[in-house]
């Protein structure tokens, strides 16, 4: 326990503590991640006596001087010090108890066992000692050490009152897992499968937390997994369960799109720590259980599952309580063009349709093909290598026309009121069938991305449909 107690934050509580004559103990995930060797910069102390935390933050804020920020939430008899580097919560040992319609604690003044005891699991009720008495002594009373050698997520106590009692940790158990690829004691998993309905009494927002934290571990599929296993998947994320499964009629099956959605996202994980675009990878196809055919002939089909997909994130995300603003709309459009570069991959690469894809995707083109790229995830690797050379074609080529002809973000070098000023027209039908076919020649390759070329085309075009135009440029 040499890395907690020669911390330099830690070291200067354990100083006020014993100037003050307070008991007081490093608590929780910092003594987990000191034994796992992982960085935290999360404190939490423990200490024994009403009030008494409160107080020890106190002085540590004076200590401290400038380079801090107190805060006090004293009705729950909580502390917080925030320093350039740490976070150092103090809280009074306490008990508690629950109703069975709230996750909100009855909360009593306690002992250092009691409060261990209230801890969520094993590797996470582990304690060290700062008082003078016995320094650094290292609490273990529930063999949290050897679930960290076995890699377990187990309770301290009876799972199933550990989970009824606040259902939220069902969630913080398989984000665990996830996080630390650790496993979960059987007893544990069978407890959350029995208890999942409990989570109705959790607020979505922090369902909604627990979800994104496991999205950004190393590999999420973990968690998507548990939860699926578990029985919550059901519950949170039916359009995903609906993937699941494979169907065989006349000899033909399609792959599973479950599993084929967790592959995705783990890639994808592998190349990027952005959220949102981790979930645009685990819900690409969540279209595809409502437009699956199976054609005669054919075999089975998705069609259109990227715009029906697109059309189902909104819901989704309002019912998780996820941002519906510029979040969800980049998860929307992500869905929504996934099928075009490999489009593009499977066909003669042409200008035209390159155009088309940059105007579409815009500033998030590069997010999107890091997404196709993702999405391959055939064990054929000469269909793999393929795929994966093709992209690279595709990328060189929005390169290049973006280079030459500036379609990102494209803005029509010609408006509506100019076309109306060039003919001295009102506004009408024909001002929007000038301005499109301006688009289709420009994306085409008709007409540079040039305000002289588009206004010459725009004169010409007014001129078919006997309109006399201004030529003054």
């Amino acid at each position: 326990m040499k890395d907690i107690v020669n911390n330099h934050i830690v070291r200067q509580v354990a100083d006020l503590a014993q100037q003050a004559g307070i008991q007081a103990y490093v608590v929780g995930g910092f003594v987990r991640d000191a034994i796992l060797k992982r960085p935290n910069k999360d404190i939490d102390i423990v200490c024994i006596g009403n009030g008494s935390g409160i107080k020890l933050a106190k002085l540590l804020a004076n200590s401290l001087g400038k380079n801090k920020k107190l805060s006090i939430f004293k009705n729950f008899g909580t502390a917080m010090v925030k320093t350039r580097n740490y976070e150092v919560e103090f809280v009074g040992a306490r008990k508690e108890s629950y109703r069975r319609n709230s996750r909100k604690p009855i909360v009593e003044e306690g002992t250092l066992q009691e409060d261990l005891n209230r801890r969520d699991f094993t590797i996470n009720a582990m304690a060290v000692s700062l008082n003078k008495a016995d320094w650094g002594r290292f609490i273990d009373p529930f063999h949290g050490v050897e679930d960290i050698e076995k890699r377990l997520i187990r309770t301290p106590l009876d799972p199933d009152i550990t989970f009824s009692d606040d259902p939220l940790r069902m969630m913080r158990a398989i984000r665990f897992a996830t996080q630390l690829d650790f496993f979960l004691f059987q007893e544990t998993r069978d407890a959350i499968a029995r208890n999942k309905d409990r989570l109705s009494i959790v607020s979505k927002e922090r369902i909604a937390g627990e979800l994104n934290k496991i999205m950004l571990a190393q590999r999420p599929s973990i968690g998507f997994r548990l939860l699926d296993e578990t029985g919550i998947l059901d519950m949170l994320l039916p359009e995903l369960s609906a993937l699941k499964g494979v169907e065989v009629i006349e000899g033909k099956g399609h792959k599973d799109n479950f599993f084929h959605s967790l592959q995705v996202l783990d890639n994808i994980a592998g190349n990027t720590k952005d959220l949102w675009l981790r979930w645009a990878a685990l819900l690409h196809d969540i279209g595809k259980a409502k437009t699956k055919r199976f054609e005669p002939g054919v075999g089975w089909t998705f069609h259109g599952h990227d715009f029906i997909g697109a059309k189902m994130i909104p819901g989704l995300f309002r019912r998780l309580k996820l941002p519906l603003h510029d979040k969800m709309k980049f998860v929307q459009k992500m869905v929504r063009l996934h099928l075009r570069p490999i489009a593009l991959v499977e066909n003669t690469v042409t200008d035209s349709a390159i155009r088309r894809l940059l105007m579409d995707g815009g500033d998030d083109i590069e997010d999107l093909m890091l997404l196709c790229k993702a999405d391959i995830t055939s064990k054929n690797q000469q269909k793999v290598k393929k795929y994966t050379q093709n992209f690279i074609l595709v990328e060189k080529k929005l390169r290049e026309v973006e280079e030459a002809d500036r379609i990102r973000n494209w803005q029509p070098p010609i408006d509506g009121a100019m076309i109306m000023n060039m003919f001295d027209i009102p506004p009408g039908k024909i001002i929007g069938e000038m301005k499109n076919a301006l688009k289709e020649a420009i994306l085409d390759g008709e007409v540079k991305n040039d305000f002289r070329e588009a206004y010459e085309y725009i004169l010409q075009k007014g001129a078919e449909l006997g309109l006399h135009g201004k030529k003054n440029y």
